[in-house]
């Protein structure tokens, strides 16, 4: 016998909206907790372990003492490593979003291998030697890049395609490996200057290098939320998204400029540290599905977490020296690129 109380449509979307942010509030409260936990274990743990008595002294007074020294010099990396992470984490959500390939991600679209040629040109033809040069040339690098994939998958009448700036991303990609490898091999006092770039790490990090980067961080942190909307009509693909009323040219080009501003700026920052961009949408989406407005709220935690969780193992596996978080990362993402790339190939066949 059917009931004849029908409950009425307000009720109803009210009840699906709530049973949906259910999953999203948990996750993003257990996140939050965890990174939390992860960035106080960041200032704990080091060549030199410190007492979280240390941690509130070395905050809210002046000392020489050693262990506040130390705590004072693991503020930066820990800061570098939040940022770096919400960065990279959300332009990967980016590019496979606009892109609609699960393996998109900054390291293979060409953006790291951009900033790296620029570097390696700016020690081997301009003698640039210190941090804040190679900030500002491996953002330009970078960008530079990201543009040159953007124009060349954008050839031909019907415009960028998620296909074309995959396949011209992974073709610049090695084209500008191959220039980088043709200028370090020859001048062995580049590879010294350049090798410690090239791992990708937070170990420099220095609040006077963050600050003039930030702006751009920020930028392209803002244009990316503000996107989640279009991004959520491209996956059901361009003419569906265009039935809808969204300029997909328009959207996918504006995403294209965050995921430039963010990569860039982290690139310039931290070196290439690969596999965060592609690790994170997957977890995110994981956790509560395919909407990008929460896989972008999610990566903004879950990015932050992996990279500064990789930087405190990559500090305990080897104390009392470092492993950089560049190397850790790949340890992690390499496997997940390989399951990917397989299931991938096993729902196409």
């Amino acid at each position: 016998m059917r009931s004849g109380v029908t409950p009425r449509p307000g009720t109803r979307r009210a009840t699906m909206h709530r049973n949906g942010n259910g999953p999203m509030v948990l996750s993003g409260l257990i996140l939050a907790v965890c990174l939390v936990m992860v960035c106080a274990l960041s200032l704990v743990f080091g060549s030199r372990s410190v007492s979280p008595s240390d941690i509130l002294h070395a905050l809210s007074a002046s000392s020489d003492d050693i262990a506040v020294s130390a705590i004072r010099l693991r503020i930066p990396r820990t800061v570098l490593g939040l940022l770096v992470g919400a960065g990279l984490g959300v332009a990967g959500t980016l590019m496979q979003g606009i892109s609609r390939n699960p393996l998109a991600d900054p390291s293979i679209l060409g953006f790291n291998t951009g900033a790296a040629l620029a570097i390696v040109c700016s020690i081997a033809f301009f003698s640039l030697s210190t941090p804040a040069q190679y900030v500002w040339v491996g953002l330009l690098g970078s960008a530079t890049t990201a543009l040159a994939v953007w124009a060349i998958g954008s050839l031909g009448p019907s415009g960028p395609s998620p296909l074309r700036l995959t396949l011209a991303g992974v073709v610049i990609s090695s084209v500008l490996g191959s220039l980088t490898s043709a200028i370090l091999l020859p001048r062995i006092n580049v590879i010294s200057s350049y090798r410690f770039w090239q791992v990708g790490g937070i170990s420099g990090a220095r609040f006077d290098l963050m600050m003039p980067v930030l702006p751009l961080l920020a930028l392209g942190l803002i244009l990316a939320f503000c996107l989640t909307p279009g991004i959520n009509a491209l996956t059901l693909g361009d003419q569906m998204a265009e039935g809808l009323g969204m300029h997909v040219g328009r959207v996918r080009s504006l995403a294209w400029l965050a995921a430039i501003l963010l990569c860039a700026s982290c690139t310039a920052l931290a070196g290439p540290i690969g596999f965060v961009g592609l690790v994170v949408p997957h977890v995110a989406r994981l956790l509560i599905g395919p909407d990008y407005r929460r896989i972008m709220a999610l990566s903004i935690l879950i990015g932050p977490l992996l990279v500064v969780g990789a930087d405190v193992v990559g500090r305990m596996i080897t104390r009392p020296s470092d492993v950089e978080v560049g190397i850790v990362t790949a340890l992690i993402g390499a496997p997940v690129f390989v399951i990917l790339a397989g299931r991938r190939r096993s729902a196409e066949v």
